[in-house]
């Protein structure tokens, strides 16, 4: 029996013990067949994808009632007396003209309440549907949607180190995605693939989406032709006539902050919220640089530049479903290099969420935020600050929860399968406490009382297999047999984890012809133009 004097080498043997004991008892009571029937269980290869997190624990909330009326109050001087640029979009100053704002050369001043008036048309909560419909996520309320690393020029892995990405890697990113059982969504451009044209690539990428997994995915930004084509592949994709989608992206249209609206991301705006397509209004934040250092000013300027965003997106379409974002991170004032997990970068996020939520807006921040150059204890560091913050913060939308390494710059596949396991502490801790009576435990209590222990007694034997949250990576081995297997880091047990992943992968199927009509359609749109490799 073990007692708290015990080495750890003794109670380790005594639980081994004590567990193969208690497991002898169960293969007793199964009688026969019981046995086999798990073997088979174990062995057959599945793809579990967990439903969306539905937080039953509280937002943590930075603000109080009087901070929150003075940044709302300073927001609206902004834009006001400050006002926003909207460049070289002369179609989008005339929809600010005729909504009532002062127009001067590209800078549009909106009266104070107007933006927020406008804004009172985006949806709270919506629906994204997904190829497979139990896959379909809901985005705002109570709820968080995880979706991985988006936008790096750049892939890292142990066996080849950093390089440019390729379409390969965009591919074996979607599927890492696919089969990762913590994440909800396929997300967008997981890494940029950079020996496709510029001007083509968005149709490769999303083919891929489209055709290796059934999550829902992101839609192209980085021309309005491209969101065109994203919209078009989506109604081949879900067979349904031009303007009838429902919302089946979710896609990012960055401010360029500070005060800054270009062309091309509200050109994408256009297209999509034109379609019912959602947006996520996200300032690009990098305090000292783009925003001023203090909190209270960024989270200020955030609020101004989300106002104006979403007010100009019911603007083209009262309705359209938008997200309030924050990607927020500050400046290394020696390097002038951004860092993240930051006490900072919470405070704002936090504050944020709750902005979010008064405007009735569902909300996008956090991820997998690293400055690190590998997968290793400074990434783990920052990443866990940026997720645990963003799980509390109420954040409705995660991207970057997996794969985001080198402030950005690079997709790593180790930190993918790595921040993929992480993610699910967030769905058990999202769940707060049960009080049922089962988990009460009083029957297991009462069978053991007192020098006892729980591991033969009933109650365990009933919950053992869910009662606590299992990584699929990490390694709780005894010093002995890790040293036997290698003396594996966490880095090479993630590699040897997402190399048996793609290994193991096995495409969602698909509609033979609705594939053959999304290739048709890829083939044909990149015959209309010469390559462009700028």
């Amino acid at each position: 029996m073990f007692v708290p004097t015990l080495t750890a080498h003794i109670w380790m043997d005594d639980m081994t013990e004590l567990r193969d004991e208690a497991a002898g008892a169960g293969r007793r009571r199964a009688r026969g067949g019981g046995g086999a029937a798990r073997r088979a269980a174990r062995t057959a290869r599945r793809i579990e994808a967990a439903r969306f997190i539905e937080r039953r624990i509280p937002n943590f909330e930075i603000l109080d009632e009087e901070a929150l009326e003075i940044i709302e109050r300073n927001a609206e001087t902004v834009l006001e007396e400050i006002g926003v640029n909207f460049v070289d979009n002369p179609a989008a100053l005339e929809r600010w003209r005729a909504a009532g704002a002062d127009i001067d050369g590209e800078r549009v001043r909106i009266p104070r309440g107007l933006a927020r008036q406008l804004c009172a048309t985006a949806p709270g909560s919506f629906v994204q549907r997904a190829r497979n419909p139990e896959r379909d996520v809901t985005i705002g309320g109570r709820n968080l949607v995880l979706a991985p690393v988006y936008g790096p020029p750049f892939v890292r892995c142990n066996e080849k180190g950093r390089r440019y990405a390729t379409i390969e890697d965009f591919r074996n990113f979607v599927k890492l995605g696919y089969m990762s059982r913590w994440v909800h969504h396929s997300g967008g451009t997981l890494c940029e693939p950079t020996d496709v044209p510029v001007n083509k690539r968005h149709l490769d990428m999303l083919l891929a989406h489209m055709t290796l997994s059934d999550k829902p995915f992101m839609g192209s930004v980085t021309e309005p032709s491209r969101a065109e084509d994203s919209v078009r592949m989506c109604e081949i994709l879900f067979g349904k006539p031009e303007g009838e989608l429902d919302t089946v992206m979710t896609s990012l249209i960055n401010i360029n902050s500070p005060l800054t609206f270009d062309a091309t991301m509200m050109g994408a705006l256009e297209v999509y919220a034109r379609a019912n397509q959602a947006c996520i209004i996200s300032p690009f934040i990098v305090g000292g640089a783009m925003a001023p250092v203090s909190v209270a000013g960024t989270l200020t300027q955030v609020l101004a530049e989300v106002l104006a965003g979403v007010a100009y997106s019911q603007l083209i379409r009262p309705g359209a479903p938008v997200i309030f974002g924050a990607f927020v991170t500050s400046i290394d004032m020696n390097s002038g290099a951004p860092t993240f997990g930051t006490p900072e970068a919470s405070k704002i996020l936090f504050g944020a969420g709750q902005l979010a939520r008064r405007l009735g807006l569902p909300f996008r921040s956090g991820g997998g935020l690293c400055g690190s150059k590998l997968p290793d204890a400074q990434a783990a560091y920052e990443t866990a600050n940026t997720l645990n913050a963003a799980l509390l913060g109420g954040v409705n939308f995660m991207l970057h929860a997996c794969g985001w390494l080198e402030g950005g710059l690079v997709a790593s596949y180790e930190k993918f399968v790595l921040d993929a396991d992480q993610l699910g502490v967030l769905h058990s801790l999202a769940e707060g406490v049960d009080m049922s009576e089962g988990a009460q435990a009083m029957d297991a209590i009462r069978e053991v009382g007192p020098g006892g222990h729980y591991l033969g007694c009933a109650h365990t034997q009933a919950n053992f297999q869910t009662a606590f949250w299992r990584t699929e990576v990490l390694d709780y081995k005894p010093f002995e047999t890790w040293a036997e297997e290698g003396a594996r880091d966490s880095a090479a047990l993630a590699e040897a984890r997402w190399k048996r992943m793609l290994a193991e992968y096995e495409a969602p199927a698909i509609d033979p012809a609705t594939r053959e009509a999304l290739e048709a359609y890829v083939a044909q749109r990149k015959a209309s133009e010469p390559d462009s490799f700028t």
